[in-house]
């Protein structure tokens, strides 16, 4: 275990389990003087990581999570803030707390493992609670009303989109077929409502697949990648490092495609001299994986994805 897992306060390792926290970590290339930004603040495992290598330098990190919020006001530091919001806004907070560039940004994708846990969040396939789903409870949108109000169609799309799903549209027909009898309110009636469309034998498998749909549906993940990502090139300082972990195809792909070409889509843009037109340069030309060691600690750390890229 290195000094940054072994110097963990023992709630934020209950909280969140950071996955590969020293990969992050050197992938920065922390300078002690310099400006730090930690978009995913969960537990705080990654801040707290950061903050025991500022000598004057500054970390901000935000997460619209209230429960989030919490962990952060157990941080007694002079060297960090705390903004409660989605990273989308990151440009805009900075701003608002003096800062126009930074030497670093560190972006860990996803759930946290607190979330997961929560059953009245409902992101979690193993427990029965509410069609819920939402990063930021003040949020208007939940999964209930995602899956009581979408057309059919709409819930074709979002299943085969964001969820993968071979026979999204089939899903999407079961589910309309189920609300028509009675509104889906638990994550016990979505489950219900899909059993006999679930592939047999894969049946835990296909449920992850739909509720990841309908979180980042809920959440508007993709379109605050999207807008997160842009503004990464706008305030890092040149030779800053921006660190990406991604745990599915849809994030890692807008991820390498950023870093690689500067755009979510489309090819690189080049100059009249054929000089590319892109902020980023990959580190590492294929993302870094989880060892076979922390994977057995944390099952999460299976499905992670870290991409690492220089300001040029």
């Amino acid at each position: 275990m290195d000094s940054t897992t072994r110097n963990q306060k023992p709630e934020t390792r209950g909280y969140h389990n950071p996955v590969m926290l020293r990969e992050c970590i050197e992938g920065l290339q922390i300078n002690p003087e310099g400006i730090y930004v930690d978009v995913t603040f969960g537990g705080g495992g990654h801040s707290m990581a950061i903050l025991e290598r500022l000598k004057g330098g500054r970390l901000i990190a935000f997460d619209q999570d209230e429960d989030a919020k919490k962990e952060a006001e157990k941080i007694q530091h002079r060297s960090f803030t705390f903004c409660q919001s989605n990273f989308r806004f990151m440009k805009q907070y900075l701003k608002l707390n003096g800062v126009t560039k930074v030497n670093g940004i560190l972006a860990d994708l996803g759930i946290s493992s607190h979330q997961i846990d929560e059953a009245s969040r409902g992101f979690s396939t193993r427990y029965d609670g509410p069609l819920d789903m939402r990063m930021d409870r003040k949020a208007k949108t939940t999964a209930a009303k995602i899956l009581n109000s979408y057309s059919e169609e709409q819930l074709h799309k979002i299943f085969g989109m964001y969820g993968e799903l071979k026979n999204a549209k089939t899903a999407a027909k079961a589910v309309v077929m189920k609300r028509n009898e009675k509104r889906l309110e638990t994550t016990l009636d979505l489950k219900n409502a899909l059993q006999s469309v679930a592939p047999r034998g894969k049946e835990n498998k296909y449920f992850a697949q739909v509720f990841q749909a309908l979180r980042i549906e809920v959440n508007e993940e993709m379109q605050a990648l999207e807008d997160f990502l842009h503004q990464c090139g706008e305030v890092m300082e040149k030779g800053g490092r921006l660190v990406v972990m991604s745990y599915h195809s849809l994030e890692d792909r807008l991820v390498k495609n950023y870093i690689n070409t500067g755009k979510m889509f489309g090819e690189v843009e080049k100059d009249f001299f054929g000089n590319k037109l892109k902020p980023f340069e990959a580190v590492t030309r294929k993302p870094m994986e989880a060892s076979a060691e922390e994977i057995e600690v944390n099952n999460r750390a299976r499905s992670a994805k870290l991409r690492i890229a220089e300001k040029l």
